[in-house]
């Protein structure tokens, strides 16, 4: 009896302090949990965001890991109830949902899991190796849908390796020499690269007679269903263009631009694929609404050689 009334007040104690009468505290058992979650310490992790949970209930990233680590401790009942409330208070549902089809998975509830699993890859889901490691998963795992959900969990993870439209202007990457394409005078080298998920083409512009240098991120809209490229450089310059593949050139245009003397300036901007290392580079502005173009400049990208060619 003196032993369970001592439990209580520890408890009672924890609790008091957590809920706001030492502030510090929490933060201690939240870096704490933190910790403990993160090497997969379950068993220690669970009693401190258990306190959590009870000092923060509307807190969803402590419940949801409430119901990680009580799930990873064999308690299937508990991390339903826990990733629930999880769910309720606005945790992110891919996560939530496919950590509930662990849960009912490892429960041998397979139909629910099967169900909670699609209900993850829907909601955007993307992490594959997760799929393809968890132990939870084992039952249903060699299921001929199982390969299915996980190449559909690729494509979360890698959106733009999988849209056709992101890869129509690779004809530009590479490692460029430059020059005007009127005499084939040098003016600048270019590095152009695939990057963030393959969802951006990064060039890198220097000149060669000045101290000029820019960048520009090119990447396929999705949701407006066209190509945009934002370059900036380091005298402060900005452009925005917009636009998509037209008979295999890759044409932009600017909307009208205020400039400092009052006019607006309409830039029309193209590539012309010519070949494995040649890219045409034409850019032409207007400051009379269209009715007429000016070339502001118009180079030819030839391809580095490598040392051995």
């Amino acid at each position: 009896m003196k032993q369970l009334l001592l439990t209580t007040y520890f408890v009672v104690a924890m609790l008091l302090a957590l809920n706001g009468q030492e502030p510090n505290l929490v933060a201690r058992r939240a870096a704490a949990a933190d910790r403990a979650y993160q090497s997969k310490e379950w068993a220690k992790a669970e009693p401190l965001y258990a306190e959590l949970v009870q000092a923060q209930p509307d807190n969803a990233r402590n419940w949801y890991r409430y119901g990680v680590c009580v799930q990873a401790n064999g308690k299937h009942q508990a991390a339903l109830d826990a990733l629930q409330k999880a769910k309720d208070k606005g945790a992110p549902v891919s996560n939530v949902e496919y950590t509930l089809a662990a849960v009912y998975a490892s429960m041998g509830q397979s139909a629910q899991a099967w169900q909670q699993l699609e209900d993850a890859i829907k909601q955007g889901y993307g992490q594959p190796d997760q799929m393809s490691s968890d132990p939870d998963l084992g039952s249903i795992r060699s299921d001929a849908r199982f390969a299915a959900l996980l190449e559909k969990a690729k494509h979360n993870q890698s959106p733009c390796t999988y849209t056709p439209e992101n890869w129509q202007f690779d004809f530009w990457i590479g490692d460029w020499d430059v020059v005007t394409t009127k005499d084939s005078s040098p003016a600048g080298i270019s590095h152009i690269e695939r990057v963030i998920g393959d969802c951006v083409i990064w060039e890198n512009w220097t000149s060669l007679s000045s101290g000029y240098a820019g960048k520009s991120y090119n990447t396929y809209n999705s949701s407006l269903k066209r190509w945009e490229q934002f370059w900036v450089d380091n005298v402060g310059g900005m452009v925005h263009f917009y636009g998509g593949l037209t008979n295999g050139v890759m044409d932009f245009y600017t909307d009208e631009t205020p400039q400092p003397d009052g006019t607006k300036i309409k830039r029309h901007l193209q590539f012309f694929n010519l070949g494995a290392n040649k890219v045409r580079q034409f850019s032409q502005m207007s400051t009379d609404g269209e009715k007429t173009w000016t070339v502001e400049y118009d180079l030819t990208y030839n391809r580095k050689r490598s040392s051995g060619e």
